[in-house]
């Protein structure tokens, strides 16, 4: 499990806990596990969930609700609970800090207080510094048009990524209509991505990972629905709460988008950490990074995510260097997976991942190179990433150079 803190909320009060429901949900770093309305059920909640934090809105019943601090101390002490209330009297503060509260917020709540009271109790349990958690690190495989092997790169980095113990690992399957990632995988699952979507209020952990299907190399998988026609019932909203609840479920998750970069696929790109953009080097993939590239700078948070992959690098038909492409694109390119057709097909045909089928291969350490180069583990950049420093040049600006060398 990743270090996102898990929180459960209790307020009599309908209109205030809604509003802190929906502050919270906004937030990318807490998973809110649970919510309650009376303060004598709240107890129960928190010994069945184990949240990390515990939100206890006292206004309604400020005697109750201190009594309640107080109870939770002493049945859920791992549990760091946090208090919330309009008084701004001294004594109410004194009292709920003995009673055991961590923290003490006024209402109504400021988002910025919250935050830096969550960001206080996560230095507490997670440590700080070197040690400090970075939560769940969300990975978006994007490609730049059809076959470039976009699926091929997300299965195989999310099984990279899982071989680690450290790690936990995820993939979903966001193709809706031909997305084949329980192929790669030789997966039959018994659940899909549309039946996690329609019931993600009523899940939890272990609910979840139940409804996930787990590799033998450690990755789980949520694949696309089975019918095209329940695409239909997968909303962004709905995307957002199943990657929301993955994030608290897992250190890394992998996200292969479908190629029409739909208003999901605009949700899984917020809400990622890198996008890995996968290129390969020919005429049409690359007018169409500097296409996406340049649509991408419209949006400043989105653009500085962007990682451009090139996938099946050395393709001696290739006329294009990685040099030119560099300065094609106006980028460094970040990582090449170099080309193996025949181990790349026979892993495919086989539904076996690189790392069980072909561990010394290249081209499996070069998708083991991209996992720690992406999770911070690998500061140095591979030696053949890195050509030439990339130019402004127009995009076929490596034609009229070649044509000038005749």
């Amino acid at each position: 499990m990743s270090n996102v803190l898990r929180l459960a909320i209790v307020d009599p009060n309908d209109g205030t806990r809604s509003a802190l429901k929906t502050m919270l949900l906004g937030m990318d770093t807490v998973w809110l596990e649970a919510e309650c309305s009376r303060f004598e059920f709240f107890a129960d909640v928190i010994g069945q969930t184990h949240p990390d934090i515990g939100i206890v809105a006292i206004d309604s019943n400020t005697a109750k609700g201190l009594e309640l601090v107080q109870k939770l101390g002493e049945v859920a002490p791992d549990c760091a609970i946090l208090v919330v209330s309009s008084s701004t009297d001294g004594q109410v503060i004194l009292q709920a800090m003995r009673a055991g509260a961590k923290e003490f917020l006024a209402q109504p709540v400021k988002l910025q207080d919250i935050l830096d009271a969550l960001s206080r109790i996560s230095e507490r349990k997670f440590g700080r510094g070197e040690n400090k958690s970075r939560g769940s690190t969300v990975i978006a495989v994007a490609g730049v048009t059809g076959g470039v092997g976009t699926t091929s790169i997300a299965v195989n980095l999310g099984c990279a990524l899982a071989k680690d113990p450290k790690k936990t690992a995820a993939l979903i399957d966001l193709d809706l209509c031909l997305g084949d990632a329980d192929v790669f995988l030789d997966a039959i699952p018994d659940y899909t991505l549309v039946d996690v979507a329609q019931n993600v209020s009523r899940l939890d952990f272990a609910l979840l990972k139940r409804s996930l299907c787990k590799h033998s190399s450690g990755l789980y998988l949520l694949p696309r629905p089975v019918q095209m026609e329940d695409m239909a019932f997968i909303t962004p909203d709905d995307l957002q709460r199943v990657i929301g609840l993955m994030k608290a479920t897992f250190s890394h998750l992998v996200l292969d988008l479908s190629k029409g970069y739909t208003p999901n696929d605009q949700v899984a790109l917020q809400m990622a950490h890198h996008i890995l953009l996968v290129t390969q080097l020919d005429l049409p993939c690359l007018r169409n990074v500097v296409r996406l590239l340049t649509s991408f700078k419209e949006n400043k948070e989105l653009a500085e995510k962007i990682k451009v992959v090139v996938n099946r690098a050395g393709l001696e038909s290739g006329a294009i260097t990685l040099k030119k492409a560099q300065e094609t694109i106006g980028r460094e390119i970040f990582w090449q997976v170099p080309n193996d057709y025949r181990t790349m097909v026979e892993v495919r045909n086989n539904g076996v991942p690189l790392t069980e089928a072909a561990p010394k291969a290249a081209v499996t350490q070069s998708i083991l190179g991209l996992a720690e180069a992406l999770s911070g583990e690998r500061k140095e950049t591979v030696e053949e990433a890195v050509v030439a420093k990339p130019e402004k040049s127009s995009l076929f600006g490596f034609l009229s150079s070649s044509k000038s060398k005749k």
